[in-house]
């Protein structure tokens, strides 16, 4: 299977821009990806509908060797998925129908979770920020000209740590 394939290297805990061409190298991708995340980690994916985060998320959680298939929570709003083994548990929010900001999401008791968990959020901008001053925004868009009922599956990617925590994470290495 081919990578996707970065348009810009980043230094270390900088923005790397990928180019994804199948929803199989969005899992690829995510299963990358998971081999730089620990616990305490927090990730915000965010993109229009259906650009690729939930597939992304399912890869995540096969790389972090979770139980569980991981699906949209879009009306349970977050599950989570123990770990196989003796990484991190997988908790993944979808906090699309979620007004309020770290208020409303207070219920679900993300600060508890955070210490020993991987948090990902989808549409966690301007919701979650404060739940960690380290975190990993990610942002999937379709490629230009691909409209929201294409066949086209080219994905613009953006990658970027916040904080100390993402300052030496090698994140270009998901290009290689």
């Amino acid at each position: 299977m081919e990578a996707p394939h970065t348009q810009s290297p980043a230094a270390p805990g900088e923005t790397v821009r990928l180019t994804v061409t199948t929803p199989e190298q969005m899992r690829e991708l995510g299963r990358s990806l998971a081999k730089l995340l620990r616990p305490g980690d927090l990730v915000m994916l965010n993109g229009e509908l259906g650009a690729g985060k939930t597939t992304l998320t399912r890869g995540l959680g096969e790389g972090l060797g979770v139980r569980g298939a991981v699906t949209s929570p879009t009306f349970v709003i977050a599950r989570v998925h123990p770990a196989l083994g003796d990484g991190p548990p997988l908790v993944h929010v979808d906090a699309y129908r979620l007004g309020g900001g770290l208020d409303e999401m207070e219920d679900l008791d993300l600060d508890v979770s955070l210490p020993e968990s991987v948090i990902v959020v989808e549409w966690g901008e301007g919701k979650v920020e404060d739940l960690s001053d380290d975190r990993l925004h990610v942002v999937i868009h379709r490629a230009t000209g691909a409209a929201e009922d294409s066949d086209d599956d080219v994905r613009q990617v953006r990658l970027t740590g916040i904080g100390a925590r993402w300052s030496t994470a090698d994140l270009a290495s998901l290009a290689a």
